[in-house]
């Protein structure tokens, strides 16, 4: 291998493709040598009977693309797959540049494309998708046994297009979305004050993370907060050595942030080199979009500093990828580890659980409403049903909340609209909707019960 591997804990390829990774460069085998080993007769021999025998014309680079593509699928690992030269660039460039598409990391599992986590502020966040909401459809076109790649190139667009999404989601069933894309932010570390508390929200791990964090703490620190809250909710994931340096920040030099098991069993334990940066009490909240890198965190932070974790159990990503790059610029990226807790806890697919659990109230995970598809009395359903939760939520309760627009329900949308000076029609029209579901995500913002605990916590 040539030069420093960058190894990205999540390889979760993106409708956006957010994930970074410095590809290391390897020299592919060529032909003569793979067909010298009786391993590979059968392959080389059935290309050549496709080549003379097929009825029609055949293309080389598919008939190699296709058995590179047989070999990957069949290690039956969801962060491992073959990128063709346009998915190879459009992965490559989003290391140090911009992007356009929805924000969302995706990854396949069964066959079926997963969201693992909206980004802070991207159109997917906004239009409402969740995490572990399966993708059925992208513009009217199932996606179902389709590799991330092939899916993502598929949402993926110019900033102002749109994209119609069918997307399943536990207890909802299937729901519709159209998100307009945008170009996604390389910010990923934000940061306010709050109760003489520095709060930290970092949304993913990139190549610039670690000095954002740093530069967030010396901000803070400048303001003489009494401790700080590191919100790792809904972040992805994405460098490991992004993870080691943030944790190096807050874990105790010569503890252990993390360890990596190699495929003959031996172990690499990574040791914090620096003294902390801070001495101020901190506490780490996560969630179920909590991954991979992010867990790599929060894990260090408590098992080797000691710092409280609040929230809810992680996604559960403990693998470890990196990609060969070929000389025609394709590339295929494979799992080569395991990573563990520095107490030698392997958290995939199981998650990592917070030591003080707490969730948003239920109406915080509430479906998406399209607002072009409007309701009227008369109407019933699971959208009705959605907007009578959103509305009771909200403090409009005399109604039932039975899926059926009944005469309560037009007298409680009426209120509703005359509270937030619209047309009082009593119909959950297309500017209703939006302004019901803008006032329920502040509501969700200004009484976030996740951050309070973490902030009680940090205080006792």
């Amino acid at each position: 291998m040539l030069g420093k591997l960058k190894i990205p804990i999540i390889i979760l390829l993106t409708a956006v493709i957010s994930s970074a990774l410095t590809l290391t460069l390897i020299e592919p085998k060529s032909m003569t040598t793979a067909s010298s080993d009786e391993k590979f007769e059968k392959l080389f021999s059935t290309y050549e009977t496709i080549k003379k025998e097929y009825y029609q014309d055949t293309n080389d680079t598919k008939l190699v693309d296709g058995a590179i593509n047989g070999m990957v699928e069949s290690l039956d690992d969801p962060y491992s797959d073959y990128m063709n030269q346009k998915e190879a660039k459009s992965f490559d460039d989003n290391i140090s540049s911009s992007f356009e598409g929805i924000g969302a990391e995706v990854q396949e599992i069964d066959g079926k494309i997963m969201i693992v986590s909206p980004i802070k502020g991207s159109p997917a966040e906004k239009a409402g998708l969740k995490p572990r909401d399966k993708i059925l459809k992208v513009d009217n076109k199932s996606i179902e046994g389709m590799s991330v790649n092939e899916a993502v190139m598929l949402i993926r667009g110019e900033k102002g297009s749109t994209v119609d999404l069918v997307v399943e989601r536990d207890g909802s069933g299937q729901m519709d979305f159209t998100i307009t894309r945008d170009t996604i932010p390389l910010e990923t570390v934000y940061f306010e004050v709050e109760d003489n508390v520095g709060k930290i929200q970092i949304t993913k791990f990139s190549e610039s993370t670690a000095e954002e964090l740093k530069k967030a703490v010396e901000e803070l620190e400048s303001k003489n907060v009494k401790g700080l809250v590191l919100d790792l909710r809904q972040n992805p994931g994405g460098l490991m050595d992004q993870a080691i340096l943030m944790s190096d920040m807050f874990v105790p030099k010569g503890k252990t942030i993390m360890q990596v098991e190699n495929k003959d069993g031996s172990k690499e334990v990574y040791k914090a080199e620096n003294d902390p940066i801070t001495d101020l009490p901190s506490v780490v909240v996560v969630d179920k979009g909590t991954a991979s890198a992010a867990e790599i965190m929060a894990a260090a932070l408590y098992q080797s500093a000691r710092i409280p974790v609040v929230g809810e159990k992680t996604f559960g990503k403990g693998t470890i990828q990196t990609a060969q790059t070929f000389n025609d610029s394709s590339s295929v990226k494979f799992t080569i580890a395991k990573w563990l807790t520095p107490n030698g806890e392997w958290i995939h697919e199981k998650g990592f659980k917070p030591q003080v659990k707490a969730s948003l109230p239920e109406f915080a995970s509430l479906p998406y409403l399209d607002p072009k598809k409007g309701m009227k009395p008369g109407d019933s359903g699971e959208e009705v049903k959605t907007a009578q939760k959103m509305l009771n939520a909200l403090g409009y309760k005399e109604m039932k909340e039975e899926g059926f627009f009944d005469e309560s329900t037009k007298s409680q949308v009426k209120a509703f609209q005359a509270d937030h000076k619209l047309s009082a029609s009593g119909e959950l029209n297309e500017e209703t909707i939006i302004k019901l579901m803008e006032a329920l995500q502040k509501m969700i913002a200004e009484n976030d019960v996740q951050i309070e605990k973490a902030i009680e916590v940090l205080k006792k």
